[in-house]
């Protein structure tokens, strides 16, 4: 059997790989990567091991943010106008350098409203200073706002909140492709 190493598995040609709409983000899942790729493939292509699989998971959570949220998006060079992933305490675990400073009371009332959908509607949702107008998202599950030309999305996991700001050419559909995913893939990973 073949084993590939972590940081050269996506660029090797000779794999029989699809492109996928946000190029970067499967990088950091070698698991969805691997499996939607080489299904009904032959084995001797690719053998992902434990010590692969305990790469991924030690990868820092800045990575998180700068590759896979700040990514290219579409390989069209555009990218989030700030990304961040926040503990549901609201202490930072990782930000983009463009994340706006934030109070605690602005967290708390994010976090109020996915316990208590549609908190936010009457205010607003403030984060840095800025007013988003609530518009739709998943009850619990994402809160979307708009100001602008831009907005914002939020993504909550078991123990983080995914953070995606962005300004036009980017659109709301883009925020909500690459936000949603990586929230996705933490609570996938019991994050």
């Amino acid at each position: 059997m073949l084993s590939i190493p972590y940081s050269l598995h996506p660029y090797l040609s000779s794999l029989p790989l699809q492109p996928s709409p946000l190029p970067n983000l499967s990088l950091f899942s070698p698991q969805y990567h691997f499996t939607q790729h080489t299904q009904n493939k032959d084995p001797q292509h690719l053998l992902v091991n434990q010590t692969n699989l305990q790469q991924t998971k030690k990868m820092s959570w800045q990575t998180y943010v700068d590759e896979h949220l700040m990514c290219d998006i579409d390989g069209q060079g555009q990218h989030l106008a700030a990304a961040a992933i926040i503990g549901h305490d609201g202490s930072v675990w990782a930000q983009s350098s463009t994340f706006p400073q934030f109070k605690p009371n602005e967290i708390a009332d994010i976090m109020k409203d996915f316990d208590e959908p549609g908190h936010l509607a009457p205010t607003g949702l403030h984060l840095g200073g800025a007013k988003y107008m609530v518009i739709q998202g998943e009850p619990g599950a994402v809160i979307r706002g708009k100001k602008g030309s831009g907005g914002i999305t939020i993504k909550k996991t078991g123990q983080a909140l995914i953070f995606g700001i962005y300004e036009e050419p980017v659109t709301p559909g883009q925020c909500n492709m690459v936000v949603e995913r990586m929230g996705d893939y933490l609570a996938d990973q019991g994050l």
